[in-house]
């Protein structure tokens, strides 16, 4: 396949090694990338394919660069490539084909190859290998957007993409998805690092590796710093592109430097390879749980963009995978915390740090980006550690002031964690005169449940059944899924298990989820299921005095005041 690119930019393939960087620059004014790979593949399709991970990359007998005269290049048209060679197991496509908008449907030995594949690496490299690396998407925006008109002189973009053991096809994708649908004069770039990869296939001498896995946050600051266009601009390495992507994001920044712009992330199937999308005008913003988890909330009612589906949206936090910001101002907002390791909690470090040093912080409706989400990480992580949960720790240190209580709650585990020197970004933060959190609950994210505060609880805390001596359990079940409420012999007040607040709305409820009744169904012994609030009456409880006595409690039967349906509040705001 020929990556055929015409400007006075280039296709930069990075590597770093310990102390030194090698890198590969063809800074022409016609560049090809080419890339032949001779497997056991017939000009068919998969009869005989063997991939490079099971054959060890000796089966790639070849891969170079070369440069074609200048007068004989022909400036390339959207969907016009040169084939010179064959990639693992592609064939030609037509675009009626699996994958061009529907799933790849997979039988026999091929659907148990891909299910044992998919334990392993957490998606379908047999699905994605049969579907062309240039596949159209659907164009997902909103109507109103297409009628959009973009400045003409926007920044220019570096399109930094970081992997380590990527497989072939999700990362080719990712970068024909970029050169297929960006104006050639707003892409400056693309660097690829490779974080240490080990696998057969990225034996190679066109990219030299990390001496050693340095993790995400390390090599995307290390692909930062090889960046010379006026954006950066961070793309996961699976990753689709849609139509104009680019130009909102760099419109947004041209407006406002100091803003961080994240596209609307379509779902791309991680088993079927299917391109889904939700409807142009509905999206989701970043929020967070006091445990330290990245999720994703609804648009809050009165945001303009209810009633414009083009304008950019606020949004608390971000996923972290795909983002742009203005080059400069990526380096004077912090850039990354570099004594993060590997990856996690690194995007809610830079989201709250981004709000409160005075920069912002927007989802940008008009750009979407396709992206396959793995159910676990492929990956292993240095020593075993909780890298997430440290990171996070670091982040709730730094940035969280006395809010970190709620993490540690919920993270018990983690109160005496060694998390390293946090001292640099201390300074950082008074040095820049940055915002308190409660300024960021207040101003940024106001719909942020806070389990303790009393202007959005009247109680907090167990709620223990005197009679027994028991109290309202999770059971260790986690709110992003319904579960039954439980209840369990009462221990110290160390752990979020036990942690319920009694809401202004008459609500028992963990930070998302509330107790729940059908109350269609109402039956002696039924169970009280903890579902996400929703105002409805079936989660309105009863609270006189100082005790609890409700409606329906972990199995419903008729009120009658007795012992086993009475419960004490730990804490009550009204209690005199």
């Amino acid at each position: 396949v020929t990556m055929h690119y015409f400007s006075r930019k280039a296709l930069k393939i990075y590597s770093q090694s310990r102390g030194r960087k090698a890198r590969v620059l063809l800074p022409l004014a016609s560049v090809f990338l080419t890339g032949i790979l001779f497997l056991k593949a017939t000009s068919n399709g998969h009869q005989g394919y063997t991939h490079p991970e099971e054959s060890g990359g000796s089966a790639m007998a070849e891969r170079l660069f070369r440069r074609e005269p200048e007068e004989t290049a022909t400036p390339r048209k959207t969907g016009e490539f040169d084939v010179v060679g064959s990639l693992p197991g592609l064939p030609s496509f037509k675009l009626e084909e699996p994958g061009y908008v529907h799933k790849v449907e997979l039988s026999g030995e091929e659907a148990a190859l891909a299910e044992e594949i998919i334990q392993k690496e957490a998606f379908n490299r047999i699905a994605s290998d049969k579907i062309s690396v240039h596949r159209s998407v659907p164009d997902t925006r909103d109507p109103e957007c297409r009628s959009l008109v973009y400045d003409s002189s926007l920044p220019s973009a570096s399109v930094i993409i970081i992997f380590t053991n990527e497989a072939w096809t999700p990362l080719l994708r990712t970068i024909w998805s970029v050169l297929n649908r960006t104006p050639e004069k707003y892409l400056h770039e693309i660097i690829l690092v490779d974080d240490a990869s080990d696998r057969g296939y990225w034996g190679m001498s066109l990219l030299k590796r990390l001496g050693s896995r340095q993790g995400l946050i390390r090599a995307r600051l290390e692909g930062a710093k090889l960046a010379s266009g006026d954006v950066i601009l961070f793309l996961d390495s699976h990753c689709e592109c849609g139509q104009q992507w680019l130009e909102p994001l760099l419109q947004r920044i041209k407006e406002n430097p100091k803003t961080f712009v994240v596209p609307v992330i379509d779902v791309i199937d991680d088993k079927t390879m299917e391109y889904y999308h939700s409807n142009g005008n509905y999206f989701q913003i970043g929020g967070f749980t006091w445990s330290g988890h990245f999720n994703w909330v609804d648009v809050p009612e009165n945001d303009p963009v209810q009633r414009n589906k083009t304008l950019p949206t606020r949004t608390p936090t971000m996923a972290g995978g795909l983002f742009a910001v203005d080059r400069e101002y990526f380096w004077e907002s912090g850039s990354y915390d570099s004594a993060m390791d590997v990856w996690g909690g690194e995007n809610l470090e830079m989201s709250f740090r981004i709000w409160q040093c005075g920069g912002i912080l927007e989802t940008i409706p008009c750009s979407r980006v396709g992206h396959i989400f793995r159910s676990f990480h492929p990956y292993s992580f240095p020593g075993n550690k909780d890298t997430h949960g440290i990171n996070t720790a670091r982040t709730f240190e730094v940035w969280m002031d006395d809010y970190k209580r709620l993490f540690y709650l919920n993270r018990p585990d983690l109160k005496n964690a060694e998390i390293g020197d946090i001292s640099e970004r201390l300074r950082f933060r008074r040095e820049k005169g940055c915002k308190p959190f409660k300024w960021f609950l207040d101003t940024v994210y106001p719909q942020k449940f806070i389990p303790d505060d009393p202007n959005n609880v009247r109680g907090y805390g167990r709620f223990i059944n005197p009679g027994s001596g028991s109290c309202i359990d999770t059971l260790q079940n986690e709110e992003k899924e319904e579960y039954t409420l439980g209840f369990y012999p009462c221990h110290d007040f160390s752990s979020a298990s036990q942690f319920f607040s009694y809401s202004l709305e008459g609500e028992i409820r963990g930070e998302e989820s509330c107790a729940t009744v059908n109350s269609e169904t109402l039956e002696a012994s039924s169970q009280v299921i903890m579902s996400p609030c929703n105002g409805n009456p079936s989660q309105k409880w009863d609270y006189l005095g100082n005790r609890f006595t409700g409606k329906e409690h972990l199995r419903i039967s008729p009120c009658k005041i007795l012992t086993s349906q009475i419960w004490d509040l730990e804490k009550d705001f009204e209690e005199p």
